[in-house]
């Protein structure tokens, strides 16, 4: 297990789930690792109730599989999982922003784009580097902030618990692949510049892109005749068929 110092704050439940999805995005708790309450809580120092309320709340997100008998495990997410929940990202983005008018992309932008920008650039420097253990806290947060457009929070929990998904099954990858840092998508700016111009045309236009990338890449891994697990450097060099 990784080492963690304590937490300490009142909302336990929360704090914990946090820092262990933290743990799982970062690669340190890999597909198919096991852990029980014990555990954890004696390695956060905390009481057991927290700890059990925290990882029900993680398996209610499909971050982790429940076994009565052998505790949790960390999900282990197939290459046709990935590329089920891209399309159904797609689909759903695609959706939105074809309802969406100009004239509404234009009175949402003004409150959304101050913060957003800043993290789109951020998230575009750390991809272009390759800086996972960056990128991924701003993607999450460029995305969960672009989502106030959708106006509906249940659909943007939804799209934020597929991406942290697709994060989840995307590091172990990107962590042993030398050419990690060419696969990063780092086009965040466009969006946000296809939005400020209230062109939903553009925005469906630059996602979609994103997408098709992702669903190459999936292609490019289930060529690998690798169904769930990360194989070595050099077989994720291998040409696709």
């Amino acid at each position: 297990m990784p080492a963690s110092g304590p937490v300490t704050r009142n909302t336990l439940r929360q704090q914990i789930a946090d820092a262990l999805r933290d743990e799982v995005l970062a690669g340190r708790l890999r597909p198919g690792q096991e852990f029980t309450v014990k555990q954890i809580a004696e390695q956060y120092g905390v009481s057991a109730t927290p700890v059990r309320e925290a990882l029900v709340d993680l398996a209610a997100q499909s971050l982790l599989d429940s076994d009565q008998h052998r505790g949790f495990r960390v999900c282990e997410i197939s290459v046709d999982d990935f590329r089920g929940m891209v399309e159904a990202r797609s689909l759903i983005i695609d959706g939105i922003f074809r309802k969406l008018a100009a004239s509404a992309l234009g009175r949402a932008r003004v409150e959304v784009l101050m913060s957003v920008r800043r993290r789109a650039d951020e998230a575009a420097r750390a991809a272009r580097a390759g800086d996972l253990d960056i990128l991924i806290g701003y993607d999450l947060r460029f995305w969960r902030e672009l989502g106030t457009l959708i106006g509906n929070p249940f659909i943007s929990e939804f799209l934020h618990q597929l991406r942290v998904r697709c994060w989840v099954f995307s590091v172990p990858y990107l962590r042993v692949d030398p050419k990690a840092g060419e696969r990063l998508w780092s086009g965040y700016p466009e969006v946000v510049e296809a939005v400020t111009r209230g062109d939903s045309d553009e925005v469906l236009g630059v996602i979609g892109a994103y997408h098709a990338s992702a669903l190459a890449w999936a292609e490019h891994l289930e060529c690998l005749g690798d169904p769930a697990r990360p194989g070595s450097p050099a077989d994720l060099e291998r040409p696709s068929r």
